[in-house]
């Protein structure tokens, strides 16, 4: 494995009224070792705009506008604190925001690649995120697990590696049945199981497991792997992308051909 695409939800980077610092730096310590000790190209996909402007000033998260505007707050503070902790590992970053047409589109698309293409190979981080500060629905893609799959694809990356507050896929709802077992590999995603209603566990999440089940069915019929652990204890995303083992978390395999 050369390239990784990594995204962490906004549950994650959040807690209670305030940016989750601590899981933060967490995250780039992670990517800090997976960079310089094993090497890979990294691509992080960070959701938490939204969440890290709703600190600062408190709207209404339903209204569109409001979404929009607490974006714009909370970009910025959501670099400052990347830059800070990439800076002590000796990394930089940059970010990158997209809409749909960046990728429907053959010009935009292939623009937004050869950008990519140079931050990669100069050594920075691209940090992605949806530009939903502008966007109307129309160019939104609506999520960042999305997202993720089209960058996964798009940027000829190796993996997707979503940390979340979902810790894999279980067989039934491990909050309603406490006999529920986790799926540790995964080779086909039913229909039924994408047309699920959507059920984020946050109040600032666009998704939850439908969203994810959507992103794995994407790249694995594109011959990518997306493997799915949860963002809040990185101990399974240790083991899995750092050690090379695989004790917890789903992995949904490529398919073949």
């Amino acid at each position: 494995m050369k390239r990784l695409v990594i995204k962490v939800g906004s549950a994650v980077l959040r807690e209670d009224s305030v940016l989750a610092v601590d899981r933060l730096n967490n995250l780039v310590d992670l990517i800090a070792k997976l960079k310089n000790e094993k090497g890979y190209e990294i691509i992080l996909v960070s959701s938490g705009a939204v969440a890290a402007g709703n600190t600062v000033l408190n709207l209404d998260r339903i209204e569109v506008l409001n979404r929009q505007a607490l974006a714009a707050i909370g970009q910025p503070l959501l670099m400052k604190h990347y830059k800070r902790r990439f800076r002590e590992h000796n990394l930089k970053c940059a970010q990158m925001l997209l809409v749909e047409e960046d990728f429907d589109s053959r010009k935009r698309s292939a623009n937004a690649k050869g950008v990519m293409e140079i931050l990669l190979k100069n050594n920075i981080i691209p940090i992605l995120n949806e530009n939903d500060v502008i966007a109307n629905q129309e160019l939104l893609i609506g999520d960042n697990d999305q997202l993720a799959a089209r960058a996964a694809y798009f940027f000829d990356a190796d993996m997707l590696a979503i940390l979340s507050d979902i810790d894999g896929l279980y067989d039934s709802n491990p909050h309603e049945n406490l006999n529920a077992k986790m799926r540790k590999i995964v080779e086909k995603i039913k229909e039924y199981e994408l047309e699920m209603r959507h059920t984020p566990n946050s109040e600032f999440a666009t998704g939850g497991i439908v969203t994810k089940l959507k992103a794995a069915d994407y790249v694995m019929k594109r011959g990518i792997p997306m493997y799915l652990t949860s963002g809040f204890d990185l101990t399974n995303a240790y083991d899995f992308l750092v050690e090379e083992n695989h004790k917890s978390g789903t992995l949904f395999k490529a398919i073949k051909g």
